[in-house]
């Protein structure tokens, strides 16, 4: 195994010929897909790994001024896959990882046969005529309690993002995953997510994009999944689940799994957008 593919603890799983890889989100690593990869062995070769700064990767490892941006997410995906020689790739991106498939998606279309954004945004920050979700004082307030005191945060805001009350399942399993990055990584990435606007970019996507959104989603409105169908530059389609929670695949795996699975197998010009 190659540098990147072993700083980024990438599992293969799987005994197909074609490759469907997997991105997590901020707070996550690569087990907030344990419900859906049993559903793709059969028929997929599944890459799995941990965006740096996740507490399952080595802190030493964690370039500060490299993931000031989403760009040096965005690199390392590709530097992945050209290690492991995918040439064809599924991509489904999770939160912030969706837009790190968009970046590298432009930068090299040919790896990409389709993108699978869930809960994905552009830009978390309300702005004139676009609504985010947040404003920056709320953002500050946010950054303000990571820094004062990381565990106690994490308790806070893992029910608020998961959507359920402390005892779940879901919101236990965020907790550990969220708990385990070290607290100025944490807020590092934080602020890189949450600062971040890739509107810009949105029109430069040429690879067909599946927009999948939770009904109820305190980190992304649904109103973004609209936003997103109407700006990215290739066929989108997007379809919004009856769920709430910003990790549906992690609470709501009866009801999210169908539809990943869904947009992984058809094409856009098969389906009838839903929403």
């Amino acid at each position: 195994m190659g540098v990147a593919a072993e700083a980024h603890n990438v599992k293969i799983l799987g005994s197909g010929t074609e490759y469907i890889v997997l991105g997590h989100g901020f707070g996550t690593d690569q087990s907030v897909w344990k419900h859906f990869v049993p559903y793709l062995v059969d028929d997929y070769r599944v890459v799995l790994y941990d965006n740096m700064g996740a507490g399952t990767t080595n802190p030493e490892y964690f370039d500060f001024e490299r993931y000031s941006t989403l760009e040096g997410y965005a690199s390392d995906l590709l530097a992945i896959l050209e290690e492991l020689q995918v040439e064809s790739c599924i991509f489904v991106g999770h939160s912030v990882s969706g837009m790190v498939g968009a970046i590298a998606s432009i930068a090299r279309p040919d790896l990409f046969t389709k993108l699978v954004m869930v809960g994905a945004s552009p830009r978390y920050l309300n702005d004139v005529d676009y609504y985010g979700g947040f404003e920056q004082e709320e953002l500050n307030q946010l950054f303000d309690a990571m820094a004062t005191n990381y565990k106690s945060w994490c308790s806070g805001f893992a029910p608020l993002v998961v959507g359920g009350d402390l005892e779940s399942v879901a919101v236990q399993e965020f907790s550990r995953t969220l708990f385990n990055m070290r607290p100025d990584i944490g807020l590092m990435v934080s602020r890189t997510i949450f600062q971040s606007d890739m509107r810009h970019i949105l029109n430069l996507v040429s690879v067909p994009c599946h927009i999948i959104q939770a009904e109820k989603d305190m980190a992304v409105p649904v109103v973004i999944s609209e936003f997103l169908h109407q700006n990215i530059g290739a066929e989108s389609i997007v379809e919004v689940i009856p769920t709430e929670g910003h990790l549906p695949q992690l609470s709501s795996p009866d009801i999210v799994i169908p539809v990943l699975l869904e947009h992984v197998h058809l094409e856009i010009e098969s389906r009838r957008v839903r929403a």
